[in-house]
């Protein structure tokens, strides 16, 4: 029964322990934080469709002149609580009862708790989500499989993190004063209220990853919004701590100032390597030079993305803070052994140069990869919980090397094209059904991988790049691809009735090309926007 908080209009209906997650006292602290700091969003909001307009006829990026004395200042971040001392090796996933115990059991150091790119952000998802981590912060969390497995927290358990949407994101089902609350203060005020204190007094606290910033100016709301939740809760400021994920292109540019900005809140950085590049895409999409070959070729070596990597964790240790490694996406068989190794072994190459460059700790999307992720910064930690003494003083990049873009060697081919259209559709047929986390051809993938292969797309249409074979990218072939692609996964499912049904191909297909090919038209931001429109409302 939804309890009366003035101004607000809780409009989803159903989920699990509703009642019990969005109490009274829950509602008026997002009431509270939406009237003080939605306004603010959305100029920054505004600000980002301002710059694009700026790159767009142009422009470009650069290290920003107003926070040189930032950059250059002699500060540090506060020291980070002991329980997020020790962060080798992060497991994450989506909120499921399921997913929450054995990601709390599988050996990581710690568990972000995903209520981004990837979970499907369905009100079932978002409130049951909640509960589940309410039960888990106490550690009564217990799970019965439809085939009757019990699932239950062992004695030890990872250091629990969770990431709240992005601030271009709205909850539609909560509306204070007329307009959908944003999801990431949703999701953030809800977490802080039901467990701040509990986890405090467990020896552990409100950790969260913040992701989608575009600029410091981004990370001072948060830190502002962090400040007024701790004074309404009654917790000490700083309690809530902070990992950011740097994931777009303009965060690269200012990630000293962010740190800056959440100083007091701050726990490190986080090389979101997915994201990164499809805000490369996005953010330079006119540039023809800048156009990438196949998503497969982009890799953690490639000028680029190695520049923004370095000083990535050149940053974070001159500042005391920690740099956390990007994801291991593999999912290791176990049905097939050798197989098996080879995934632990890309995944062992993936964490020994991350080890190697600096980094304190990294990610991973499988229990069956925390081991051999552990192993290779246990190699290089040894004992130590990480290795902020690194400083990398050898390190110096510049703005050039972090827009060197069109450095990145490799092809475009039409098994890339297709991979990219196959995987695309694949994976927003299961987000529509209300699974955010896809284990598709061997790999975990969210809503980062769905991005950059429509986003390739579009860049390859626009620029009307040609594969390795001479033809050139248009909407008439991604459409024939798309056409022959679908044919496969339907063969690989074996199951025309669920396809038709639970698969939804045609309105799979159909949000794939409105976000892949639209051309000359305005490019679409992010495709979960549009795709949120059809959540729960098929068409």
């Amino acid at each position: 029964m939804a309890v009366a908080v003035e101004g607000v209009e809780v409009q989803g209906e159903g989920a699990p322990r509703q009642d019990e997650v969005l109490t009274k006292p829950a509602l008026e602290l997002i009431a509270e934080l939406h009237r003080e700091f939605d306004g603010r969003r959305r100029e920054l909001l505004e600000r980002r469709v301002e710059r694009q307009a700026e790159l767009d006829a142009g422009g470009t990026l650069d290290f920003l002149e107003s926070t040189q004395q930032v950059r250059e200042g002699d500060w540090v971040v506060s020291p980070a609580p002991g329980a997020i001392q020790d962060r080798r090796t992060e497991i994450t996933g989506p909120t499921s009862a399921k997913m929450v115990i054995n990601a709390l059991n599988s050996g990581a150091a710690g568990f972000m708790a995903d209520f981004e790119d990837a979970n499907s952000p369905t009100w079932d998802n978002m409130v049951g989500g909640q509960a589940n981590l309410y039960d888990a912060v106490r550690g009564t969390l217990a799970h019965r499989s439809e085939d009757g497995k019990q699932y239950a927290l062992g004695e030890q358990t990872a250091t629990l993190l969770v990431r709240p949407r992005g601030w271009h994101l709205t909850e539609r089902h909560l509306v204070v004063d007329g307009e959908p609350v944003s999801g990431a203060i949703f999701d953030f005020a809800l977490f802080l209220f039901h467990n701040g204190r509990e986890l405090l007094d467990r020896g552990a606290g409100p950790f969260f990853y913040l992701p989608k910033l575009e600029s410091h100016l981004e990370a001072r709301l948060w830190n502002e919004v962090f400040s007024a939740a701790e004074d309404r809760v009654g917790l000490e400021r700083g309690s809530a701590r902070a990992t950011v994920l740097i994931e777009t292109l303009p965060a690269a540019f200012e990630m000293d100032e962010i740190l800056y900005e959440l100083r007091e809140h701050s726990a490190g950085l986080n090389a979101g390597r997915w994201d990164y590049i499809f805000s490369a895409i996005k953010r330079f999409r006119e540039r023809p030079e800048f156009v990438l070959p196949d998503r497969s070729e982009v890799t953690m070596t490639v000028p680029f993305m190695r520049a923004y990597t370095e000083l990535l964790v050149k940053t974070c240790h001159r500042r005391g803070a920690h740099a956390m490694g990007g994801m291991s996406a593999v999912i290791p068989s176990r049905s097939d052994e050798q197989a098996a190794e080879r995934a632990r072994d890309a995944v062992r190459a993936d964490k020994e140069r991350e080890a190697a460059a600096g980094f304190d700790g990294t990610w991973v999307a499988h229990p069956d990869s925390v081991e051999p992720a552990r192993e290779e910064f246990d190699k290089v930690l040894g004992e130590r919980p990480n290795q902020l003494d690194r400083a990398r003083d050898e390190v110096s990049v510049t703005a050039a090397d972090l827009l060197a873009i069109d450095a990145t060697e490799g092809d475009i081919t039409e098994e890339g094209l297709r991979s990219n259209v196959n995987v695309g559709i694949q994976y927003i047929s299961s987000w529509l059904r209300g699974n955010g986390a896809a284990g598709i051809y061997g790999l975990m993938e969210d809503a980062a991988t769905a991005e950059i292969s429509r986003s390739q797309i579009w860049q390859w249409i626009r620029h009307e790049a040609q594969l390795a074979d001479g033809r050139t990218v248009t909407p008439e072939l991604v459409r024939d691809v798309a056409t022959e692609e679908l044919e496969r996964i339907r063969t690989e499912i074996g199951d025309d009735e669920w396809f038709e049904r639970e698969g939804r191909p045609e309105e799979s297909r159909k949000l794939f090309e409105a976000v892949a090919l639209s051309g000359n038209d305005e490019f679409v931001e992010f495709l979960t926007l549009p795709a949120y429109e059809r959540l729960e409302r098929p068409s």
